[in-house]
């Protein structure tokens, strides 16, 4: 009987029916939950390039949480954060009409406190550290926590980051029932352990999410199509897996594709043409979703910096890269720093670049 729902989920942050590769990300959360306060997981960093599944991440989280019946608050970072934080931490008392989040420093000997906020006139002060502790008084009454998710963290602002480290941190202290998780982009690991102020994150949980390996995803092909109805051969599964290199984005949009091209045919009996044509189709999806959106804005010297770093197979010494230029370091050097702010390429251990869109490098050489 022919399959009727593709089992396949390739939308932005929406859980897809088989996690591949990340029992351990998980499990490790799970445990910060179940071992109570202080737990390594009470405090994550989830860290990986576009399209690795940190937003996904965050989704099961917070599935994880409230089966065990905790709250869960999922921001995004942009201006007013801790505003919107406040605001969802007393739903139900009251929207906020303005909040000014008011970091400091210790300086000569005196200090004032970090996090304090600052309403309006029409409301009476409040904190960040005050809001989350009177969400906790409620859910502690019945045995319960609280989650708070923030994605793409390297969008934050910085006194955004030094407040809800220090309201979070007196939590702890405290021994209160939380758990936070940030999420973003591997620049945001560098910034918050770079920042004087915000070194309590740097006990945090850290995972990294790479790309899968090839051997799982051949298997999460192979249990999901057939699970499905979908029938499919070894040698199709092993083209299918190869072509996504193990990136998470594109596993999901390859099942996506090639399970529709045979439902198209009213078929569950996956030929070798519905393979063809829905890694065809899972391509072309890819450059739109990714590939297109990280080059519209940038400059013509922007691109042409891109485009020879796509001559190399892997990381680019940056002599190179202005060789190939015909320009000089220095002047290359520009375009380097531009490219490396917007996250559209990292710097390798090694001081070399490298992309840091996957697929990227593929779309400009298909596309010089």
């Amino acid at each position: 009987m022919k399959a009727k729902e593709n089992p396949f989920k390739p939308t932005a942050g929406g859980e897809p029916p088989l996690l591949i590769g990340r029992g351990k990300v998980i499990r490790d959360f799970e445990k910060g939950l179940d071992n109570g306060v202080g737990a390594p997981g009470r405090i994550m960093l989830v860290t990986g390039a576009r399209g690795t599944g940190k937003t996904v991440m965050l989704t099961v989280f917070g599935d994880r949480a409230k089966a065990r019946r905790w709250d869960v608050i999922e921001e995004t970072a942009s201006a007013g954060l801790c505003e919107r934080l406040v605001d969802a931490l007393r739903t139900g008392r009251g929207a906020l009409d303005h909040l000014t989040i008011r970091p400091s420093l210790t300086f000569a000997g005196a200090g004032i406190g970090l996090g304090e906020a600052e309403l309006s006139p029409k409301r009476m002060p409040e904190t960040l550290r005050s809001a989350i502790a009177g969400r906790l008084d409620a859910l502690e009454k019945r045995h319960a926590g609280l989650l708070i998710t923030i994605d793409e963290t390297q969008a934050a602002e910085r006194s955004d980051m030094i407040a809800i480290a220090t309201a979070i941190q007196h939590q702890i202290r405290e021994r209160r029932n939380i758990a936070i998780v940030f999420a973003g982009l591997p620049q945001m690991i560098s910034d918050l352990f770079n920042d004087e102020v915000i070194t309590f994150l740097r006990r945090a949980k850290t995972n990294i999410l790479t790309d899968i390996p090839l051997d799982e995803v051949r298997d999460a092909f192979a249990t999901t199509f057939r699970a499905s109805g979908m029938s499919i051969t070894d040698a199709q599964l092993s083209t299918a897996a190869n072509v996504t290199a193990g990136y998470p984005y594109m596993i999901q949009l390859v099942g996506y594709h090639i399970w529709d091209t045979a439902d198209m045919r009213d078929s569950d009996t996956i030929i070798d043409a519905d393979v063809t044509a829905g890694i065809e189709e899972a391509r072309i999806d890819l450059d739109n979703a990714v590939c297109i959106p990280e080059l519209q804005g940038l400059s013509k010297n922007d691109r042409e910096y891109l485009e020879a770093m796509a001559a190399s197979d892997g990381p680019s010494p940056t002599v190179n890269v202005a060789q190939r230029m015909g320009k000089t370091p220095n002047y290359a050097a520009t375009y380097r720093k531009r490219l490396l702010d917007a996250f559209v390429i990292r710097e390798t251990e090694r001081g070399e670049v490298d992309f840091a869109v996957p697929f990227l490098r593929e779309y400009l050489r298909r596309n010089q």
